[in-house]
């Protein structure tokens, strides 16, 4: 189902430009006629072909905010924000494919070769591969800094050993944005680097997890042993890989929290017209307050968490610090989309509680990200942080 385009007005200091407007029909559309109708397709399917993955890419919806010398389109971060938030109307899981591809290919595009960056990043944009992000390892999740996976060198290349955990697309990515250690344990994130990974090489192994939702992105664990990777896939200088990612997710946490909202937004609208609709008691639903207010309530909030992720990707095409923004866009987005879904669920009676309706996968799959690329408490944490430093 399609919403209405909703503009991102003065509030946020931000207005859309006929380009961004353009890119979001294309974007809505391919929403609608593709993917919604194969939503829970993809999820028992348990993967997202390379044909819809291809056709994302042909309509330049993949990664849009790189150079164009690298394949992208050289657009505004505001307009890939755009282009995530009505992916995800039409299925969550597939806007994760270009939420992975800005995130890894905005490290790859500054931190790799000129000659490796311009070989893997067209592809990537055409949407012929994908490339994971490897930092969580099953002792070092909130706290990134404490990873064990070692990378030793050895002449012209390195030797990587240790496991990866909870990593999206893991079955289904052919590279991965590794982060390992080439320092002591106690330079912590001093002792950090990134490498580029190709995950068919000799050595790395898969596995596959069974989760509640995010089906179609899939989650698992990566195991290195004594894999080789040439020096030339170092990505930037040893010792800098945290703070490459840690940039990166001031981009990514305000793309999830329009990924998530998105799902709230189409809820809301899918429900307003159900109660409007319904009739109980010889009058619609709608004419009962006790229906219309919390709507009303979760209209609110929705648009103002919408207009903090939009105010977050526009302080970063200012060159302005985000990192406070970024970090409530990701604890709010999330939290706030789960509990408007779940309303919207329980606003449909017992229909709502059926599978044939959208609810129970869009609360599936809006939960993973109150865990992934951060917990709440994490990003409380950042927020207090960074307001401390002003103090």
């Amino acid at each position: 189902m399609r919403i209405e385009t909703i503009e991102v007005g003065p509030a946020a200091g931000i207005s859309l430009t006929e380009e961004q407007l353009s890119f979001r029909e294309t974007a809505q559309r391919f929403a609608t006629d593709m993917l919604a109708p194969c939503s829970k397709d993809f999820a028992s399917q348990g993967g997202i072909s390379l044909e819809i993955r291809r056709r994302m890419g042909d309509l330049g919806l993949i990664a849009m905010e790189l150079p164009e010398r690298f394949g992208g389109l050289g657009v505004s971060h505001v307009t890939s924000g755009v282009v995530t938030e009505a992916v995800a109307e039409g299925d969550l899981s597939v806007s994760y494919i270009q939420l992975l591809a800005s995130l890894c290919g905005t490290i790859i595009a500054r931190h790799a070769s000129e000659d490796i960056a311009a070989s893997l990043l067209p592809r990537l944009c055409r949407g012929e591969t994908a490339v994971a992000l490897a930092l969580t390892e099953p002792k070092g999740g909130s706290d990134a800094a404490a990873l064990r996976l070692r990378a030793v060198k050895d002449g012209d290349a390195y030797i990587l050993d240790g496991e990866k955990t909870s990593i999206s697309m893991a079955d289904q990515a052919d590279y991965a944005v590794v982060f390992a250690r080439t320092g002591t344990e106690a330079e912590r994130a001093h002792g950090i680097t990134a490498f580029l990974v190709d995950l068919h090489a000799e050595g790395v192994t898969r596995t596959r997890f069974t989760d509640l939702g995010q089906h179609a992105i899939g989650r698992g664990s990566l195991f290195f042993d004594k894999v080789v990777v040439p020096a030339t896939h170092r990505l930037g200088d040893e010792g800098t890989g945290f703070v490459q990612v840690m940039q990166g997710f001031d981009f990514s946490r305000a793309l999830i929290g329009l990924q998530c909202l998105s799902l709230a937004r189409i809820s809301l609208a899918e429900t307003w017209r159900y109660v409007a609709e319904r009739e109980a008691f010889g009058k619609p639903l709608s004419a009962n307050q006790g229906v219309t207010f919390p709507l009303a309530e979760a209209e609110t909030h929705v648009e103002a968490a919408r207009l903090l992720c939009y105010r977050t990707l526009a302080l970063k095409d200012a060159h302005v610090p985000h990192t406070r923004e970024a970090a409530m866009c990701k604890w709010l987005g999330p939290k706030l989309a789960f509990e408007v879904v779940q309303q919207c669920l329980l606003l449909h009676g017992h229909s709502g509680w059926s599978v044939e309706l959208p609810f129970e996968q869009r609360l599936r799959d809006v939960l993973g990200f109150q865990i992934g690329d951060g917990t709440a408490q994490i990003m409380k944490m950042i927020i207090a942080r960074e307001h401390l430093k002003t103090t």
